[in-house]
């Protein structure tokens, strides 16, 4: 719980913002979404002016401003899927476009949908609210494992607007009961730390917080989902967002620094954009359920991080990140803030040693280089924690504990139009993001705030994004990963919650070095994966859907190979991954 100091602090920055300027919520994160953004910023050969890209959510009005600002230059040569697009990002932001846009000529009634992006709204100079149903049925077949067939119900409500163009506000709610894949529930367990004997699973769904059973059926679940959130404008350079939802860091399909792999989590976001410069804060509290029975409070835990993103030209962007996981002693599972990591510009190393290098220090380095109008590089570094000289010595010293990425981006392959292709290679190193107090592992409610697979693993990942007709976009995704998982209460490093302390050790080294990337127990898997999403009004999708996953494991009694075909209906949510 935060201290009486931090939340005089709060409410001192609550007082002073609400006197700031228009403010704007953000899109939700949405990879079919920032992709299609992503593939614009390529083209049009030149960063945004408005956004930096490799730092994610973005916000409405700055995607309306960066759209509106291509869809007018006559240099950008648009053809009719372009022109499709740039007025489905018009008509889903159409509050911040400078022109009256997005009217519907299907309006019913008085009241609903007078927009064509919004099932009820009302925007004056008072209010701005934006409310929509949100609604996922999913349902299909699977062969392997124990499960026959494939089900989501998700049905919710999203809102958001502003109050007297200052305070910006969003909420999003959904019910959800899911049939999941053997493999997904097993990813889930993998992870799960709560009693054996408990009647609910602490992480039972990727993404999520409290799982529940559904009427005690092992093989549903039933979870609720939620995301809350307050934005002001401070002064025209510095915008504030406190609430719970997610943040990403990075250009790629996965990132090795901060994802939303995770639940969301209660968080306080600074960022301050001037010209070229982009800086961020990012305070937020996380859980750390552990082996904690039923009905009591989870442990906490905190997370301070820095980001710094440059455009060192209009074609390459660098970033730099720090940040910081720690707790302080606690009663009855409450933990304290320690204050001294509030100072938005100094160094967190300094005040982790300062305070006695308990904490768990991590820094970063992102970048994204676009060229030819065609391709983006993009890559990052993370790196938790390491000794010179064993780096150098290349003796496999367990402390080398770090992770990157590589990746590409070619839009218009061969110069076939809108035909895009990303490819990705992520690996960690063993023992990375974990810490020799458990608590204190790169991680928030059971689940890596980075990388899915925790560490200890190397990954290839492609995906081809066709858009063959203007409502019919396909996307298809190959993975290969390879890791080495552990066995009878070994730790060979991909399960960053287990104290790096309890590593396990090879006969022929010392304690220290031989650790290689994919020890233990050797495990691969390839999925392949086909989605057709049509859009057959605005934010209301129809899918059909094709997963093919192939387990191989060292002992062979894991073996497992899964398919799974479904198909739904998707109505203003994103569509829901199966990539562990």
């Amino acid at each position: 719980m935060f201290s009486q100091r931090l939340r005089g602090i709060l409410f001192f920055i609550f007082i002073i913002v609400t006197r700031g300027q228009a403010q704007s919520v953000f899109v939700p994160l949405n990879s079919d979404y920032y992709d299609l953004l992503d593939r614009y910023e390529i083209k049009y050969g030149r960063f945004s002016k408005t956004f930096h890209s490799g730092v994610k959510p973005y916000s409405r009005r700055d995607v309306a401003q960066f759209i509106e600002t291509i869809a007018k230059d006559t240099s950008f040569h648009a053809d009719a899927l372009d022109q499709f697009n740039f007025n489905y990002f018009m008509n889903d932001n159409w509050e911040w476009i400078s022109e009256d846009f997005g009217n519907s000529t299907k309006a019913i009634g008085k009241y609903f949908y007078k927009k064509k992006s919004d099932t009820y709204s009302i925007h004056n100079e008072d209010i701005d609210i934006h409310i929509n149903p949100v609604m996922n049925v999913q349902i299909g077949s699977i062969a392997g494992g124990d499960q026959s067939f494939y089900s989501l119900n998700t049905r919710g409500i999203e809102i958001r607007g502003m109050i007297n163009n200052r305070i910006g506000f969003y909420t999003y709610m959904t019910d959800n009961i899911s049939r999941i894949p053997d493999y997904i529930k097993y990813y889930a367990d993998s992870f799960n730390q709560n009693t054996p004997t408990s009647p609910i699973p602490i992480a039972g769904m990727p993404g999520e917080g409290l799982t529940k059973y559904f009427k005690q059926d092992l093989l549903t679940t039933d979870f609720f989902s939620a995301r809350a959130y307050l934005t002001f404008q401070a002064t025209k350079n510095i915008s504030i967002q406190f609430g719970h939802d997610k943040n990403i860091i990075g250009n790629g399909f996965r990132s090795m620094i901060l994802s939303d792999n995770s639940a969301p989590y209660l968080f306080l976001k600074l960022t301050t954009q001037i010209g070229a410069f982009q800086y961020q804060n990012l305070f937020t509290e996380l859980i750390n359920p552990g082996r904690i029975p039923p009905d009591q409070i989870f442990p906490k835990k905190y997370m301070a991080m820095h980001h710094l993103s440059v455009n060192l030209s209009s074609k390459l962007n660098i970033g730099f990140t720090e940040s910081v996981i720690f707790k302080r002693d606690s009663t009855n599972g409450v933990g304290g803030f320690e204050l001294n990591y509030l100072n938005p510009v100094i160094f967190y190393r300094f005040v982790e040693s300062f305070q006695g290098s308990g904490d768990n220090a991590l820094v970063g380095l992102d970048f994204k280089y676009n060229f030819a109008k065609k391709f983006s590089l993009y890559g990052q570094f993370m790196l938790d924690e390491f000794i010179i000289k064993e780096l150098f010595l290349n003796t496999g010293s367990w402390t080398n504990k770090y992770g990157a990425q590589l990746g590409v981006k070619y839009v218009d392959i061969l110069g076939i139009k809108h035909l895009d292709f990303q490819g990705e290679y992520n690996m960690a190193r063993p023992y990375t993001y974990s810490h020799s107090k458990t608590g204190l592992s790169y991680s928030h409610y059971n689940q890596a705030l980075a990388h899915p697979l925790g560490a200890n693993f190397s990954e290839w990942t492609g995906t081809l994004r066709a858009q063959p007709i203007s409502k019919l976009q396909l996307v298809s995704r190959a993975i290969f990963a390879n890791y080495g998982e552990d066995s009878n209460g070994s730790n060979w490093g991909k399960n960053i919650l287990l104290d790096y302390n309890t590593r396990s050790r090879l006969a022929y080294y010392n304690d220290n070095n031989g650790n290689t990337l994919g020890q233990g127990v050797a495990s691969q898997h390839l999925t392949f994966d086909i989605r057709a999403s049509y859009q057959f009004k605005h934010n209301f999708f129809v899918d059909l859907h094709y997963l093919h996953r192939d387990f191989k494991s060292q002992q062979s009694n894991l073996n497992n190979v899964t398919n799974l075909l479904s198909i739904g209906l998707r109505w203003n949510t994103a569509d829901r991954g199966q990539y562990y």
